[in-house]
């Protein structure tokens, strides 16, 4: 099977278990870390969806991939993301996920005020992740994968 399809099938059982979590188990359990935990999935979900994408276009030679995965991204951004019909406010959602995950793996310490997580960095910067936002999330993950799947399965 294709790389590309198993980065897409992954990524589908991944978005399907973060709504699961953010709209059945968060509200019974109401626990920080399910948040967390979401966006960290979302943000390997929407990883996989970019993956896809860039195989399916090495394997037709529309890109060069490297072993760098900044070099990969900027790929992606420049000469892909356009192909697929994702708008550069879409790319902006996906840098602002995958910075606040990088942020949450490097922070000093996240508690929880006003319904919000909040994640502090070793300089005391603060973020805050709410149930909105990480719902904002979702709905961005889920559009990646579709736009991705209309357009790998459409010949690409």
């Amino acid at each position: 099977m294709e790389k590309f399809i198993e980065y897409l099938q992954e990524a589908q059982k991944i978005i399907r278990v973060s709504d699961h979590l953010i709209y059945v188990s968060y509200p019974l359990i109401k626990d920080k870390k399910i948040l967390l935990r979401v966006i960290e999935e979302l943000k390997k979900a929407i990883a996989f969806c970019i993956n896809a994408i860039l195989q399916h276009d090495y394997l037709y030679k529309r890109v060069e991939l490297s072993k760098n995965t900044k070099t990969n991204m900027q790929t992606f951004i420049t000469k892909s993301a356009p192909k697929y019909s994702i708008s550069r406010e879409e790319i902006k959602k996906i840098l602002g996920l995958f910075e606040l995950v990088e942020k949450h793996r490097q922070s000093a310490m996240e508690f929880l005020k006003d319904g919000k997580v909040v994640i502090l960095s070793q300089n005391m910067s603060s973020e805050s992740l709410s149930t909105e936002k990480t719902k904002e999330f979702l709905e961005l993950s889920k559009t990646i994968l579709r736009k991705t799947q209309n357009s790998l399965t459409d010949g690409g």
